[in-house]
């Protein structure tokens, strides 16, 4: 089987035409000499199966990141047949320096430049022929973003594909030495095969950018764009929710009970009450997690997820941070583990350390569908979306908070650079399939975790045998009760505690736990839990979900990432104490206030 490598510069496109080449197929692979998983897929090329391997996004194969460090030791650990180098067409003139750091290196490759359509609205334009031949890699103009070029694209991979080319093996001691010659070549193949006007432009980019990036005007429509893209989330996403809810709730009482209804009462109490209330309470927020990833899909590839990272900046700075950190906040909204592992491209240990502490107090995918239960079960509909942003706010007060206190432990001197791409709206196919993605990686943890996860709930709410499930007799009581003098002050019961503990393993797990729990789900286990605690119980349980210690993938990779077991320590005990003051501190004044 042949094995083909993906290598581009960030924002050149690459995920696009990974997602356009593999459609659906991708799937999550760990390589030799690489400590980490990469985005794989198999193809059909030429009539013979191929394998894609998407490699981080870097500038420089002579670099020192985390990521720059990835992709060499792939190419030294890995028999690679063809290489596919993906650079933006409208900036070709920075974007070379790869291509001809591989082909210093000797590795058989294609040049794809994409975003031709961007470089033809400015302006620029490029001999793709005489560039192959200035360059000695064949070359293609092509759109990954709308398809245009594409088939020539291909034809040109299966054709190199199908050629024997000697690969050689690669040497990080030797092969890797800087090319001094880089810069003489990169200008000679542009003056040669490159036409650039007397003055480029994205005027769209720079009028939204006078008001997007105004200094004052900035942030707060930041924020606010953030409060809207939750309203439509809970707008659009409840109604869904509700129906998947309604669909679940008639095959439960139709079908299953009626089908099971010969078995003995403690295996179909398992079946129902366990297995099946856990997993269809967390499947019927499946559309609400779709568009979450759909509209963050939007704000990432649109352009204006770096803008952010450049309003913010300023501000991250003096709490020891910057705006890379910032946008890692972001993208632990989807999961904190990519979040986590995109840490890599910093290259000061501490400010790669204090970003990974702060990434887990995220409002993620799996802690989103806890606040959307919670506050459809205890707030009116025109208050829960305000209720959900408070939360995503309070992300950011609480990394304030642990950023100030800890950055004197995590010093870092490293300047901070960022390329502003020009706006760019995703496609349908775009959003689509990058929300395919996030949900397939959220239904494959979802899957994983939440059975695990409901059985052993069950297990512990009806044992020992013969008690009243979920009584102060069963294992989950006694659990509760001895856990209670600790929570109680944040005024979450014994009920809510079990599910915080499992809460631990996969956040997802805490709704399906409730639905054990409680012997119900859907809207009766709202209602259910509507009768036990009030909002302001129900709001300092959601503080305290998102702010205690983060789930075990999640745990697990901070552990592999920063490769310190004391940092790991930290990254439990701070969130699990800060959680608890912030709660308990919540719930006792809102009492004292009468509420």
């Amino acid at each position: 089987m042949k094995r083909i490598a993906l290598i581009g510069m960030p924002n050149a496109g690459k995920s696009t035409l990974f997602n356009r080449m593999s459609g659906a197929s991708a799937k999550v692979a760990n390589w030799p000499g690489v400590t980490v998983d990469l985005m794989s897929a198999k193809l059909l090329l030429a009539g013979n199966i191929a394998e894609i391997i998407d490699l981080p996004g870097i500038y420089d194969l002579h670099g020192f990141s985390d990521d720059e460090q990835v992709v060499r030791h792939f190419l030294c650990n890995n028999t690679v047949d063809l290489i596919l180098i993906v650079a933006n067409a409208s900036q070709i003139d920075r974007q070379l320096t790869l291509a001809l750091q591989l082909k210093a290196l000797g590795l058989p490759a294609v040049l794809l430049l994409n975003m031709a359509d961007e470089a033809k609205k400015l302006g620029i334009s490029i001999n793709a022929d005489l560039l192959a031949k200035e360059l000695g890699y064949p070359s293609v103009l092509l759109s990954a973003k709308y398809g245009q070029g594409y088939s020539d694209a291909y034809q040109l991979i299966e054709t190199e594909l199908q050629k024997n080319h000697a690969v050689p093996t690669v040497s990080l001691e030797e092969n890797f030495a800087v090319d001094q010659d880089v810069e003489k070549k990169l200008e000679h193949i542009i003056d040669h095969s490159v036409d650039f006007p007397i003055q480029t432009s994205h005027s769209l980019t720079q009028k939204l950018d006078r008001v997007l990036l105004h200094p004052w005007l900035g942030l707060p429509l930041f924020f606010g764009f953030m409060y809207l893209m939750f309203e439509a989330v809970y707008t659009l996403g409840a109604p869904l929710q509700d129906g998947v809810a309604w669909i679940l709730d008639h095959l439960r009482e139709l079908v299953l009970a009626p089908l099971l209804s010969f078995l003995p009462p403690l295996l179909n109490s398992f079946l129902l009450n366990g297995v099946y209330d856990g997993i269809a309470t967390v499947a019927s927020f499946v559309p609400v997690i779709i568009l979450f990833f759909l509209f963050m899909a939007i704000i990432e590839d649109s352009g204006y997820l770096s803008r952010s990272a450049f309003l913010m900046d300023a501000l991250m700075t003096k709490m020891g941070l910057d705006g890379r950190s910032f946008v890692m906040l972001l993208m632990g909204f989807g999961c904190n583990v990519p979040a986590l592992m995109g840490t890599r491209t910093m290259r000061s240990r501490g400010l790669r350390l204090l970003t990974m502490l702060v990434i887990p107090f995220s409002l993620c995918s799996a802690r989103l569908q806890v606040f959307v239960f919670m506050t459809t079960a205890l707030f009116a509909p025109e208050q829960a979306p305000l209720v959900i942003f408070s939360l995503y706010v309070m992300t950011f007060v609480v990394v304030l908070l642990t950023s100030l206190l800890f950055k004197g432990q995590f010093n870092s001197s490293e300047p901070f650079a960022l390329e502003l791409p020009p706006y760019r709206f995703p496609t349908m196919r775009q959003m689509i399939l990058r929300g395919w993605h996030e949900v397939r990686h959220f239904l494959h943890r979802a899957t994983k975790f939440i059975t695990i996860g409901v059985v052993l709930v069950w297990f512990l709410t009806n044992m020992p045998y013969g008690v009243e499930p979920a009584s102060a007799a069963s294992w989950s009581g006694w659990i509760g009760e001895f856990m209670s003098p600790i929570l109680s002050p944040a005024g979450i019961n014994p009920e809510l505690t079990i599910a915080l503990i499992f809460g631990f393993v996969a956040k997802e797990i805490v709704i399906g736990a409730l639905a054990v729990i409680y012997g119900v789900e859907g809207t009766a286990l709202m209602q259910g839990i509507a009768q036990e605690i009030d909002w302001v119980q129900a709001y300092s349980f959601m503080l305290f979900t998102l702010i205690y210690t983060p789930c075990l993938s999640t745990i697990a990779t901070i552990r592999a990432e920063a490769k310190s077991a004391w940092f790991t320590a930290l990254s439990l005990i701070w969130p699990m104490t800060l959680a608890w003051i912030i709660s308990a501190s919540f719930y006792q004044i809102a009492r004292y206030l009468g509420y």
